[in-house]
């Protein structure tokens, strides 16, 4: 079975959506979602960053980090993966209802199911990389291996 998942208010997979109402901890801020603090990093050092860390919404935060009126990174091709690596490791370390809900999946795939995002999701084909599902499944394997760990 493959798990589908899109919107943040879905049940019970909406807390795969970066735009899910978890914060997170990372770099010495708290973020209000992983959104805010994927696309703030498109601008670290600058304070767009920091405005970004301060949008009222996680959609705000997407349109902001969107905005191409904003000097982007250099590196950020490069670096994207591992910015939302972090930002979904530290948002699942951090709750323990949406951890649960993540391991429960076992070995399933995990597929973003947007027709727009032919890189983070499956885009309109349905043959898009899937990076955000594939980084879900790849922290899911990583908290199930650290939860052995503790356990013995």
């Amino acid at each position: 079975m493959t798990i589908y998942f899109y919107g943040a208010d879905e049940v019970p997979y909406g807390c795969f959506s970066n735009f899910s109402a978890h914060d997170l901890e990372l770099d010495g801020h708290r973020w209000p979602t992983s959104e805010h603090y994927f696309q703030a990093q498109k601008f670290i050092g600058t304070r767009h960053a920091d405005l970004i860390r301060r949008a009222r919404t996680p959609l705000r935060a997407a349109e902001m980090g969107r905005d191409p009126s904003r000097p982007l990174r250099r590196d950020w091709e490069r670096a994207k993966d591992d910015v939302m690596r972090r930002a979904v490791a530290a948002k699942f370390r951090a709750h323990a209802d949406i951890r649960g809900i993540l391991l429960s999946t076992v070995d399933e795939e995990i597929v973003e199911d947007t027709g727009t995002d032919h890189y983070w999701g499956r885009g309109r084909t349905g043959t898009g990389k899937n990076m955000l599902g594939r980084i879900l499944m790849r922290t899911r394997n990583q908290l199930r291996a650290e939860g052995r760990d503790q356990s013995g």
